[in-house]
């Protein structure tokens, strides 16, 4: 897929995620062989304000060009503004979030927000391409509710301002995670839209993403609950009889993970009390892993982490009891 002058080596992306798409994560992806690997959504006033924390979003790696930023905000003007920041700071390739259904966000008119009022989500993208002249891509839910599907009213504005590329969660944002993801709307949109369609919503395996891929004739998709704890995934779908990770093979991913997080976040207690999420989907599958969770959640000193954490992984592997499973972590952000 071409977004502007970059083309993409492969159609498997990893979904920008809030909270778990900072820079240490979208590395690792990357290198077992996602395609691209968007920030999460990131505050367009606090670029604009040039707030510490949303600079820290931002933060990028060599490794991840095209590096792709994902805004969101509720106007165009300060949208722009922003976007034109996050150019300075490296990005690549902005993309528009018009598909958070978090209250927080649609409050503002920002996010799903973006879905009552395509003309003012078209305007948004049109600014941004004007004050930036980098490729904008939008991701969209299929609408508000299922008495509001206008996701081919929201692909002729944003194609019509001048987006790249349209990526759609198979979801109304009143599903928020639950239900199935309906990809016939995937193929809808993608009978509908001038620009490359990117789909998303329930490709938690292998098997499924390309399923989806052929069933739709979307251009790529995207992946998001599915690679919680399983960066590999992407190493499965380029790589065709790639195993799943033995125990130790988790572990030496995991510990490398944890120590990339601790520089990152820069202060210990910090990052371990937030890396929390990762050990509980990393340890999904694994013998013992409940009674690892409860545990793991209790500590706030590194070596007592490690030390939990190899005895899970060693104990793990020496019942051989990683060679076939199959991650799952669906229900982790519903």
């Amino acid at each position: 897929m071409q977004l502007g002058p970059y083309v993409l080596p492969n159609p498997w992306i990893l979904a920008p995620m809030a909270g778990v798409s900072e820079m240490p994560f979208r590395v690792i992806a990357r290198e077992l062989g996602a395609g691209a690997a968007p920030t999460e959504l990131v505050s367009a006033k606090g670029l604009l304000y040039g707030q510490t924390r949303t600079a820290r979003y931002v933060t990028h790696a060599a490794s991840e060009q095209p590096f792709w930023v994902q805004i969101f905000g509720g106007d165009a003007d300060s949208m722009a503004e922003g976007a034109a920041r996050a150019v300075e700071l490296g990005a690549k390739i902005i993309d528009i979030n018009m598909g958070c259904p978090v209250k927080k966000v649609t409050k503002n008119g920002a996010g799903s927000a973006l879905l009552c009022d395509p003309q003012r989500a078209g305007s948004i993208v049109a600014a941004i391409a004007k004050r930036t002249g980098v490729p904008v891509t939008v991701k969209i839910r299929a609408g508000w509710d299922a008495a509001t599907l206008n996701f081919r009213d929201m692909v002729k504005s944003v194609a019509d301002a001048g987006a790249a590329a349209i990526a759609m969660h198979a979801r109304t944002r009143a599903q928020g995670y639950s239900g199935k993801a309906d990809w016939s709307l995937i193929a809808a949109l993608v009978e509908a839209s001038p620009i490359p369609v990117i789909g998303n919503g329930d490709a938690y395996t292998p098997d499924l993403a390309r399923k989806m891929l052929a069933e739709t004739g979307c251009a790529a998709v995207m992946i998001g609950r599915g690679a919680l704890g399983n960066p590999w995934i992407f190493e499965q779908l380029v790589r065709p009889g790639a195993k799943p990770p033995t125990a130790a093979e988790r572990w030496l991913l995991v510990r490398r993970h944890l120590s990339d997080h601790i520089a990152f976040v820069g202060d210990e207690l910090t990052a371990l009390r937030r890396f929390r999420q990762h050990l509980m989907w990393y340890a999904h599958g694994l013998a013992g892993a409940r009674a690892f969770r409860e545990r793991a959640t209790r500590i706030d000193d590194l070596p007592t982490l490690i030390t939990a954490c190899e005895e899970f992984y060693g104990t793990a592997a020496a019942s051989n009891d990683d060679e076939t499973v199959e991650f799952d972590t669906r229900a982790a952000l519903g």
